[in-house]
């Protein structure tokens, strides 16, 4: 099995926790930003966690929780009780140096994204996203950008959902933002994580370099995260399964800008 493609720890507790520390592989040798955490939790379970050097946005995937986080209560996040019900997420950012705690109301599924952080921005709740429609038939996919750079609410961290539905490509044409060249491109890690509807389905996600020197094909379930630590990684939703996933990115600069695979740009200048 690739090394970019991790499996969830079980279906209860902490299922997934990466780490700086632990991304790091024989084809990630150079993770630095990006770490990922998720919670999948039955109603009256609490947890609770300290920051770090790290700054946090937890989204409620699905379910409800009341949330905490630096000696302030939130209240009860979280509205969709199926992710893919696409109503926009409910999120918390929490700054580092600090800690947050939830008790969960209904079972629910917490995401827990994570990149360095300087302390620059207050934990708060943060505002429901506009949805947004990205591309054009077969290519067409649903966003809501959580914590994008368009709004100052992080100090490094981007993240954002995406709603790809059944039979349709995402993540394409092929893009890759892996070089610190401002402003033709930014270096950003990212992780997926993927949820199929229904719940039994599969996608394919590919992440590949165009020297070839990275190319892996892993074929993904629900709760999979893959790693992407360079290259292009477009996204495949076999006809019949409805493909969800949350994004986490983060690097040396908080901006998002990419290219298109050469061989596949003419499609993006074409739709537009």
């Amino acid at each position: 099995m690739s090394d970019l493609l991790r499996k969830p720890a079980g279906t209860a507790g902490k299922v997934h926790d990466i780490t700086i520390e632990s991304a790091k592989g024989p084809k990630s040798p150079d993770w630095g930003y990006v770490g990922f955490g998720l919670f999948r939790l039955k109603a009256g379970e609490t947890v609770s966690e300290t920051t770090g050097d790290l700054e946090v946005i937890l989204v409620m995937v699905e379910g409800k929780a009341e949330i905490s986080a630096a000696g302030e209560k939130f209240g009860e996040q979280g509205e969709r009780m199926n992710v893919f019900e696409q109503l926009a997420p409910h999120s918390v950012y929490v700054p580092s140096g600090s800690d947050w705690s939830a008790k969960a109301t209904t079972d629910c599924t917490i995401g827990v994204c994570t990149a360095p952080g300087n302390g620059g921005h207050k934990a708060r709740v943060l505002p429901k996203p506009e949805k947004v429609v990205r591309g054009k038939g077969a290519n067409t996919r649903y966003i809501f950008p959580i914590a994008m750079e368009e709004s100052d609410v992080a100090d490094s961290l981007l993240v954002t959902e995406v709603f790809t539905p059944a039979g349709n490509w995402s993540s394409y044409p092929p893009h890759r933002h892996d070089e610190d060249n401002f402003p033709d491109m930014t270096y950003l890690e990212e992780t997926y994580y993927h949820r199929l509807n229904p719940d039994q389905g599969y996608g394919h996600q590919r992440v590949f370099t165009e020297d070839g020197t990275l190319d892996e094909t892993v074929s993904v379930s629900s709760h999979d995260v893959v790693l992407v630590p360079k290259g292009h990684h477009p996204c495949g939703a076999p006809y019949g399964y409805e493909m969800y996933y949350l994004n986490v990115m983060a690097g040396p600069m908080r901006k998002w800008r990419f290219k298109n695979h050469p061989d596949h740009d003419w499609i993006a200048k074409r739709d537009a």
